[in-house]
């Protein structure tokens, strides 16, 4: 997912990406699934359709299939290093060297080119050469400690959180890379690892930890260790969550709840009076938030400048009237697979304006543009090549 990520982000912003697959499975995250957008009838292609998994990290990109077992399929990857700015690439430290594609090799080619290794573990360090998935490095990197309810056990992010960060640290990083080379000419070897992107987005909870030198107050659910109320609470028909950051949104809560009363209560008139009185307090205002549904409440708190939230799901998420308004879900036509929907690029430019020129690929579906266009290989070289199984 950290590779495909951070590609499909450079993508967005204009960048042409090559994808590199193997020319017989592709892409790991082509078989992760249901769900599946099927094929439409009469195509050519076999299975059960395209793994919404690798439609949601694979726009603006194109599909290669290449195989590095053959000598013919490196000569070609050395032709485009010679040609391409950027080249990601996510194997442990070492890997790449058996087949001359490591960065000292590569850079021989390309002095100017940027090179980016995403890993578990980085480059350097005891953990170097471990694989490392996003759940693995969420629990030894403290994300999974601090997650889930204060009383249950600890929880992974519903997301791949830690590889969706690290895709955006390393997109951030080849932007400012390239940037360095303008100036210098250079290129360089960018080392990115999901647990030093994970120790970096424990955030202010390591910072608590490293002033204190104290263990973190483990986890606290939806609610937060020193802000009350601010947490979700029960509706009649679902949750909603209410933010009383300070006395004067307490207030607001307090008003729009029908308990006024609260404000002067000396319990909870100041924030440390309402965090040393948690449990009375959060009881007290879920007992009231039941007695309407999360769409009353929503309602009750329009305008009032309180933060507050329905906790929705994925599919009301993609379906709010907010999304829909911030063009945050597009449709595309895919050529094999028909119209399909895609969650947009996040980021409004004034003038230059990221967009999805081009849906997922089929696997293989440029190869022969990529080595026609790029390479200048005629069409004859290029089927010689496919019948030797070292292309798609």
């Amino acid at each position: 997912m950290i590779q495909p990520y951070c590609t499909q982000i450079l993508g967005d912003l204009g960048a042409e990406v090559i994808k590199i697959e193997h020319p017989v499975r592709g892409d790991d995250t082509r078989a992760w699934g249901p769900p599946y957008a099927p094929y439409k009838p009469g195509t050519k292609a076999d299975g059960p359709g395209e793994a919404a998994y690798f439609l949601g990290a694979n726009r603006n990109k194109k599909s290669l299939g290449l195989s590095f077992q053959h000598a013919e399929g490196i000569d070609i990857l050395h032709k485009l290093v010679a040609k391409c700015d950027v080249l990601v690439e996510n194997y442990l430290p070492g890997t790449l060297k058996k087949y001359s594609m490591d960065y000292e090799t590569v850079r021989k080619i390309n002095p100017g080119l940027i090179y980016a290794s995403i890993t578990g573990y980085g480059q350097t360090g005891p953990y170097a050469n471990r694989a490392g998935y996003d759940v693995m490095v969420e629990a030894e990197f403290g994300l999974m400690h601090i997650t889930g309810q204060r009383d249950g056990p600890p929880v992974k992010v519903g997301v791949a959180v830690t590889d969706l960060t690290t895709g955006l640290y390393t997109s951030n990083s080849i932007m400012a890379a390239l940037l360095g080379r303008a100036r210098t000419g250079k290129g360089q070897h960018i080392d990115v690892a999901l647990s030093d992107c994970q120790t970096a987005t424990l955030a202010n909870i390591a910072s608590s930890c490293l002033i204190s030198g104290k263990k973190d107050t483990g986890r606290w659910g939806t609610a937060h260790p020193s802000i009350v109320p601010y947490r979700s609470f029960k509706t009649k028909d679902g949750d909603i969550l209410f933010g009383g950051g300070n006395d004067r949104l307490f207030g607001v809560l307090c008003d729009g709840l029908g308990k006024p009363e609260w404000k002067k209560d000396a319990k909870f008139k100041t924030n440390a009076d309402r965090v040393a009185n948690r449990q009375q307090l959060e009881a007290e205002i879920e007992a009231v938030s039941q007695q309407k549904t999360t769409e009353e409440w929503l309602q009750v708190f329009e305008g009032s400048g309180m933060p507050y939230a329905a906790v929705n799901d994925v599919q009301t998420t993609l379906n709010h009237a907010h999304t829909k308004a911030r063009n945050m879900v597009v449709e595309m036509e895919h050529e094999t697979c028909g119209p399909i929907k895609m969650v947009n690029t996040p980021v409004k430019f004034s003038e230059t304006q990221p967009s999805i020129r081009s849906v997922p690929p089929m696997l293989g579906q440029h190869t022969d543009e990529i080595l026609g266009d790029h390479l200048g290989m005629s069409q004859s070289d290029i089927s010689v090549l496919k019948e030797r199984g070292a292309i798609c």
